[in-house]
Formats: structure tokens, C-alpha cells, sequence
């Protein structure tokens, strides 16, 4: 369970206090999630999602989120949207930590997500990266291919202990990104982090995109080589190309690829897996003390990553130039 922060009740009916919401009637803490502390609340004035931003959340980036929340939500995007308290502030603190309130949406994540789900991904993220295109903050992506180095250094002299040979593939991987790597890519605000379990339907309809704590400045068509890996593969890791045609195709009927963008997909979609091996990696041999999660496999981006270097061109996704 992501709930690394314990809440006294006498400070968190406190907390609820400075937001119009009526009284606190329940809590409970939601176990998806492994970066922040998250309780679904219950007032009298309905549900709500409380977050407590852990010590891998610099602060000084949580206006950022909160602000492009707003943004998107006023652009008819449906995601969470910061609830202000009373002194019109959007976050406040609670047992020591950055705390904020944010409105709940209806609907539920699918664990095997089909074509038609796919499709609506596709649609809505491209819909998001048109919303973001005036939203005057912007954030530079910390784990962009200029921070997997630094970061897989934290683990490199433990990598073998998850798998053999791990800690060398790993580093040529990241001399092959660093010398290939695409600049000048159409950019805007991205999500970062839309996995199946961050996106919301009541069937097949998207009700929801939530867990914008990755959001950043950066290429679209990596926020898409990351919906990629997230979305299109099966529970073997076999790439699933019916469910990233449908993903592409959809996402393009709303903002188009460049030229370039359709060159780079396969690289993107490298880094993307990198990306995610290293960061799962990185939290699988330290665990924090005490916290009921549990770390995600790190290999299953391994092989996720390999499959991705077989790919010469973004037509072995289903699209077409």
C-alpha cells in the first residue's frame, strides 16, 4: 500500500476544516501508487483524493502540478482539480508534509486494457498535449535521458544481483541513447506517467486522467513511446500491435505526427522503456523501511527495452507513414 505517512484523525479533521466540504466522515488510504501517501476522503460534501508528498516530490514543483491540474480541468480535460481552502491556497501541510485536496472522479483503471481502450488513450492524451499548449508554467522532465546516468550509477554495483549481466547492458544501452538521442521534437507540457492504472473508464469511455506528479516539458511523441510500453504489451511481454495501431491512429486524428516524430518513435519508445528499468531498478534494491509497497519488477522493462531495439521503423507499431 503507497501510504508511507501516518495521519493523527485530530489533524486531518483539521486539514478538511479549511476547505468548504463540510465535516470529515471517513478516511482511508489507497494502495496503487508508490511516489506519495493517498487517502480517499469522504465529508458530507461528497469524495475527494488527499495527498501527502513524500520526500522524492521536490516542493517546489507541486505548483506546478496543482497549476496545470487547474489548467487542464478548465479545458475540459477530465482530471483531478485542487480543491482552494479558505486562504486561497491550493496546498497546505499535514503531518509534516506538503498536503493538498483534489476533487474524485467516477470511474475505474482496467488491468487488461483492449483495442477500444487503447483507441481512447490515444485520443485523450493527444487531446491533453492541445489543453497544455498555453498553460504559461513550464517543468523540465528530471528523468529525461540526460538523468539516467546519474540515476543508474545509485545501482549499477547492485545490478547484477537482479540479473546477470544487467549492470553492462544497461550501461551500453545509455551510450547508444545519449549518442542518438532527438532533439527539437515537437514539445509541450506531457503527462509522463499515463499507465493503465492512472486513467479512468466507465467502459470503454475515458473518464479520467489522474497522477499528474511526473508532468513535465517535454516531446510529445515520447509522452506517447511511454503510453507504448505501459499499454501495448501483454501479460508474456509480447508486443501487442492491434492495441498500438489503435493507440497511434487515434492520438493522430487529433494532433498529427511530424515527419520527424514518426522517425524517432522507435528510439523514444527505448528511451522510455530505459527509462522505467531504471527507475523500477532503483526502487526495487531500496525499498523505504516500514512502507507496505511493493517495488515493481524491474526485468519486465528489460525485456520490454530489447524488444524495442528489433524495431527499425514506427510502422512495427501499426503506423503508417
Amino acid at each position: 500500500m503507497a501510504v508511507y505517512t501516518e495521519v493523527a484523525d485530530e489533524d486531518l479533521a483539521a486539514f478538511v476544516e479549511r476547505y468548504d466540504i463540510g465535516r470529515l466522515l471517513s478516511c482511508k488510504g489507497i494502495a496503487e501508487g508508490v511516489e506519495n501517501s493517498n487517502f480517499l476522503v469522504h465529508t458530507e460534501a461528497g469524495h475527494f483524493i488527499l495527498t501527502l508528498y513524500e520526500k522524492r516530490v521536490d516542493p517546489a514543483d507541486l505548483p506546478f502540478f496543482l497549476g496545470l491540474m487547474q489548467h487542464l480541468a478548465a479545458r475540459d480535460i477530465s482530471c483531478p482539480t485542487p480543491l482552494v481552502a479558505g486562504d486561497g491556497r491550493m496546498l497546505g501541510t499535514l503531518a509534516d508534509r506538503p498536503a493538498a485536496m483534489v476533487t474524485f472522479l467516477d470511474g475505474m483503471w482496467v488491468r487488461r486494457p483492449r483495442p477500444e481502450h487503447c483507441a481512447a488513450l490515444g485520443a485523450g492524451l493527444a487531446a491533453l498535449h492541445l489543453a497544455g499548449a498555453d498553460f504559461p508554467m513550464s517543468r523540465r522532465n528530471a528523468l529525461s535521458v540526460t538523468d539516467w546516468r546519474p540515476l543508474f550509477d545509485k545501482s549499477a554495483a547492485e545490478a547484477d544481483t537482479v540479473a546477470a549481466g544487467l549492470a553492462r547492458e544497461i550501461a551500453e544501452e545509455l551510450d547508444a541513447l545519449e549518442r542518438a538521442w532527438p532533439g527539437g521534437l515537437p514539445s509541450g507540457v506531457i503527462h509522463a506517467d499515463l499507465f493503465p492504472d492512472n486513467v479512468f473508464f466507465i467502459g470503454t469511455e475515458l473518464s479520467g486522467l489522474i497522477d499528474f506528479y511526473f508532468a513535465c516539458t517535454d516531446a510529445f511523441a515520447y509522452d506517447v513511446a511511454i503510453c507504448l510500453n505501459a499499454w501495448c504489451f501483454e501479460p508474456d511481454l509480447s508486443f501487442n500491435v492491434t492495441k498500438a495501431r489503435a493507440l497511434l491512429n487515434a492520438y493522430r486524428r487529433v494532433r498529427p505526427f511530424t515527419p520527424a516524430e514518426f522517425r524517432a518513435l522507435p528510439l523514444l519508445a527505448r528511451g522510455a522503456a530505459l527509462r522505467f528499468l531504471l527507475t523500477r531498478l532503483h526502487d526495487w534494491l531500496r525499498v523505504p523501511p516500514g512502507a507496505l509497497v511493493t517495488p515493481k519488477d524491474p526485468l519486465e522493462y528489460l525485456k520490454k527495452l530489447r524488444f524495442h531495439r528489433s524495431v527499425s521503423s514506427a510502422s512495427a507499431y501499426g503506423l503508417d507513414a
